[in-house]
């Protein structure tokens, strides 16, 4: 069992819903970029570090020790969506300067918040348009902008350390060691595709019936997705059919208009959502889907 845990992003949206639980069951390094979250609040704790800096030599020291690490950290991108990749890249450098503290600090397993944007293509160009019913998480990921680019790179770059980075074969079908042997390891990676982790505002989606649909089988309650990172965290084994810990799991609750998939998060986390938008937005559902009679439609990329 996991003990102590370092939360990345510790200040930011996700983490202040997984924080009450987190602070109760284990030992917490936080850190993030600031020491206030979206209210303004203080959080008790952060140490402040950029982990973006090329230099691993300033916050390395921060994984030592570490049994597990929670990757939430995330700059926004900004400006035209064909420059979004500059402010991607930077994440993506982001997510390789944690797996590689980890890696070399020897901690067991990195869970990462991965995004539904990370295959998001389906989604746009299949599943709304009633060519596909439901996505697998093993699915090839594929994006049609720079942000789900940026987490499927996460969820690949996630599998290298998986993998341990063993022999490689040169060109004359000789093995090459990459690195001495003694230092390679597998480390257990667990990539989360949060769905939309957020109270369903009825007022947002007025004369958007499509939307609202789309969002009731993406929605995640708050205890479902600090019970979803619990058991990534926790997980005795996530070894996936070919002997590498590295796992993809989607982060819904147990949604009745669910379009992705949560096969491997029940079989190999045990994971097992509390909550279904269909039941906990229920009078908001009769106002907005059935009393205007809205025939729903093709729902548009999501925010």
């Amino acid at each position: 069992m996991a003990t102590t845990v370092l939360m990345t992003g510790a200040t930011g949206y996700i983490a202040n819903q997984l924080l009450p639980t987190f602070a109760e069951t284990y030992k917490m390094v936080l850190v993030d970029v600031k020491e206030e979250n979206r209210a303004g609040e203080r959080v008790e704790g952060v140490v402040l570090a950029d982990l973006i800096d090329t230099d691993r030599s300033k916050y390395a020291h921060l994984f030592q020790g570490v049994d597990a690490v929670v990757h939430l950290g995330y700059t926004r991108r900004t400006g035209d969506p064909l420059d979004h990749f500059h402010d991607e890249n930077r994440n993506v450098a982001m997510a390789y300067n944690v797996l590689r503290c980890a890696y070399e600090a020897g901690t067991s397993r990195v869970v990462i918040a991965s995004s539904n944007h990370a295959a998001d293509w389906y989604e746009h160009n299949l599943i709304h348009a009633g060519k596909m019913d439901v996505l697998d998480p093993y699915r090839l990921p594929l994006s049609d902008n720079f942000y789900g680019w940026a987490k499927a790179t996460y969820e690949h770059m996630g599998f290298l350390f998986a993998c341990g980075f063993g022999d490689f074969v040169d060109a004359s079908g000789r093995q090459q060691h990459t690195r001495p042997v003694t230092t390679q390891r597998k480390m257990g990676v667990v990539m989360v595709r949060i769905g939309a982790p957020r109270e369903l505002d009825p007022s947002l989606y007025q004369g958007d019936p499509a939307n609202y649909k789309r969002d009731l089988g993406a929605y995640i309650s708050p205890r479902d997705l600090t019970q979803l990172i619990a058991k990534a965290v926790e997980a005795p084994n996530i070894d996936n059919e070919h002997g590498i810990p590295w796992q993809v799991v989607y982060g819904i609750s147990n949604n009745t208009r669910a379009f992705w998939s949560l096969t491997s998060a029940h079989r190999v986390l045990g994971y097992e959502p509390q909550d279904d938008s269909e039941v906990k937005f229920a009078k908001d559902i009769q106002q907005i889907l059935r009393d205007s009679g809205a025939p729903g439609g093709k729902v548009g990329p999501p925010a």
